[in-house]
């Protein structure tokens, strides 16, 4: 079950309670799924009974009391646990691995384009950004992420583009000074104080550095963004990638390729799987909400937090020693591979590399 079929089973089950008479409260329109935070367990989590408590008049773990009761009769959904004081805790019934497996397989299929948009809206937006290097990179990148849900989108911005900032970022939009249109996404982060600061860092972790904080947030430069090392958010994440390709290479070498199945119940490795899956799945919900909030560190965050999760298991995707390559090994393989397109389309989208070698 992926994020999307969850919500929309959250979502079922609001109306079947509203209709039996347990709740008196209207339909949301969504209900959002995320990975459990501190505190939570499972596979997915959702605040809905926080969010309709209030109209509802009644206290948010009685609403999820309610929901509860619906959502363990859902097959596919192994167990529902309550926490905190209200929220809604999901396992799912991996059915031996089976949901897994179609998670990877539909990220193998598509690919770097995976969170994509099948079909392209008709509407044209416009993405007006503030005369400013941050702006500008940030605008841009959010005409991307746009784009990348379906939406025709012209950016512009409110002065002239500085070329060293086409040059060494990559920076592009379609027009430059004017007004923009009626009900334009207008992009206003906080300046960048240093700019030559920024520059210096070229373009990979430029961008990086302009886009990784949230847009309130100041910009934090230096060649902090240069290291390789783990302490540098940008290393982890494109290391990460480029491990993924060399387990392709040398899988290729040892004489076999990725297959999705399921992953050996590994009692080892199952919660780090397990957490890498979950993440996965998340994507295209987190590429739909960094484009609905105009916040490309939402996907950046993203990214790190794959990153990190799948450093924890790519050690164990070879066959060790005279170990023969078996059918966990490819399910591994093919884990490994879907990270490496998470990461690879994240950070396409960002305007940034990822390098097959570092």
């Amino acid at each position: 079950m992926t994020p999307v079929e969850l919500s929309r089973t959250v979502l079922y089950a609001v109306r079947r309670a509203v209709d039996a008479g347990e709740l008196s409260v209207a339909v949301p329109a969504r209900a959002v799924v995320t990975p459990p935070g501190p505190g939570g367990c499972g596979d997915y989590a959702t605040n809905i009974a926080l969010q309709l408590a209030r109209p509802a008049g009644t206290t948010p773990r009685r609403v999820a009391e309610v929901l509860r009761h619906r959502l363990v009769e859902v097959g596919g959904i192994a167990d529902v646990v309550l926490t905190g004081p209200g929220f809604i805790n999901i396992c799912l019934d991996d059915d031996g691995g089976a949901a897994g497996a179609g998670i990877v397989a539909e990220v193998l299929r598509r690919g770097d384009r995976y969170g994509y948009a099948e079909t392209a809206d008709g509407a044209v937006v416009q993405v007006h950004c503030a005369d400013e290097l941050r702006a500008v990179v940030v605008g841009e990148t959010v005409g991307r992420l746009l784009r990348a849900q379906g939406v025709r989108v012209r950016t512009s911005a409110a002065g002239r583009v500085g070329p060293l900032w086409v040059d060494v970022l990559g920076v592009r939009v379609e027009a430059a000074g004017g007004a923009p249109v009626e009900g334009a996404v207008r992009v206003r982060p906080v300046p960048v104080v240093d700019v030559d600061g920024v520059l210096a860092l070229g373009r990979d972790a430029g961008r990086w550095a302009l886009l990784r904080p949230a847009g309130h947030d100041r910009v934090r430069g230096g060649e902090e963004w240069l290291v390789q090392r783990e302490s540098n958010s940008l290393f982890r994440v494109r290391y990460a990638h480029a491990r993924t390709r060399a387990l392709h290479r040398n899988a290729a070498d040892l004489g076999f390729s990725a297959a999705p199945g399921p992953l050996a119940g590994a009692d080892a490795g199952a919660g780090g799987e397990r957490a890498v899956l979950s993440l996965l799945s998340d994507h295209p919900r987190v590429l739909a909400a960094a484009a609905e909030h105009r916040a490309p560190d939402r996907l950046a965050r993203h990214l790190v937090a794959v990153a990190d999760a799948a450093l924890l298991l790519l050690p164990g995707v070879l066959p060790r020693g005279g170990e023969k390559p078996s059918a966990a090994h490819r399910a591994r393989l093919a884990l490994a591979e879907a990270v490496g397109a998470v990461l690879a389309g994240g950070l396409s989208l960002l305007g940034i590399d990822a390098p097959d070698h570092l």
